[in-house]
């Protein structure tokens, strides 16, 4: 689908990146080109020839959904906005952007620009979790610059507690679109929508649909790193049995009414053959049920199981001939 101005995101993953590099700086100075200053739509009303801070810049592409703004900064970057579009499509598949292709830094229109929601949803992720020094710039509701004062255009920042981001998109084709986010308690929900009628639309449903989120979903810790699931038989080990755990923290978004409805199984042979290594990947656990996504993790050994040495392995052995083990 076409973009439009949600575009900007990777306009600014590109920017923050180069900021964390070191390539940039917030109080370096770029030149408005002639290019920039004639750039139509939304602008931050830059002047022909002037020399403006990065750091206003990338609030003037944020708050005021400048496209003067963006064309500055990618020549800043990349020397032009063509070659700076390039970027964003190398950086676009390096981060997992699958189906999203740029032509330039503003989401102007163009039949080859185009992204997906998923994509958008990704790149709002990657964008909070990458550069949270410089995150904080979306949550500002306004930005005065040139005696010029515009209002973010995000709805949710007046209309939702814990709203902090991120960009709101708009064009003929594309219809009027938000990439959103809001954070409340320990959750952070990420919006995308597009090719909704009109502005206040837009506000309605995505309030609507993360009230909706918030209301009917919850964070659930299925279990935690250390969290024995299982006692596996060893055969011929040193110890008779080894713990079986997730390795790692597993917490899932599930609806609050998921323990009427989910099911688990486990899968794993037994009884395992000793020398066991902790680490050791011994089992699946499946999770399914209805309005929940299936699910399948690996399970592992929870600690090292030596194998019995010769003398020791006799009557194991011995009782395994005669029906005893």
């Amino acid at each position: 689908m076409p973009p439009s101005s949600m575009s900007k995101l990777m306009t600014m993953y590109m920017v923050f990146d180069a900021l964390k590099a070191g390539r940039l700086r917030l109080d370096q100075p770029l030149t408005v080109s002639e290019t920039a200053w004639r750039m139509g739509g939304s602008r931050m009303s830059l002047e022909l020839g002037t020399q403006v801070p990065v750091e206003a810049l990338c609030r003037g592409v944020i708050v005021q959904s400048g496209n003067d703004a963006c064309v500055v900064l990618a020549e800043g970057i990349a020397g032009s906005e063509r070659q700076f579009s390039e970027l964003m499509n190398q950086k676009g598949r390096e981060i997992g952007l699958t189906n999203s292709n740029f032509r330039n830094a503003t989401g102007w229109p163009d039949a080859d620009h185009r992204m997906t929601c998923r994509d958008l949803a990704r790149l709002a992720k990657r964008v909070i979790v990458d550069f949270p020094e410089y995150y904080r710039f979306y949550g500002e509701r306004s930005f005065r610059w040139n005696n010029v004062s515009q209002e973010n255009r995000n709805p949710l920042l007046a209309r939702m507690s814990g709203a902090d981001g991120m960009k709101t998109g708009h064009t003929e084709e594309a219809g009027y679109g938000l990439t959103g986010t809001v954070k409340q308690g320990d959750r952070r929900l990420i919006l995308v929508a597009n090719g909704l009628p009109s502005m206040a639309s837009r506000a309605d449903e995505s309030v609507r649909l993360l009230e909706w989120g918030f209301a009917n979903f919850e964070n659930v810790v299925l279990f935690r790193a250390a969290d024995a699931i299982e006692q596996v038989p060893v055969r011929l080990g040193a110890q008779a049995s080894v713990p079986l755990v997730g390795g790692r923290d597993v917490v899932a978004t599930l609806p609050r009414t998921w323990r009427q409805s989910m099911q688990a199984r486990l899968r794993y042979n037994a009884p395992i053959e000793a020398p066991v290594t902790r680490g050791q990947e011994l089992g699946r656990l499946e999770i399914s049920g209805r309005g929940v996504p299936p699910m399948e993790l690996p399970l592992y050994a929870g600690a090292d199981v030596e194998r019995l040495g010769l003398i020791p392995r006799i009557p194991a052995v011995m009782g395994r001939l005669l029906g005893r083990g």
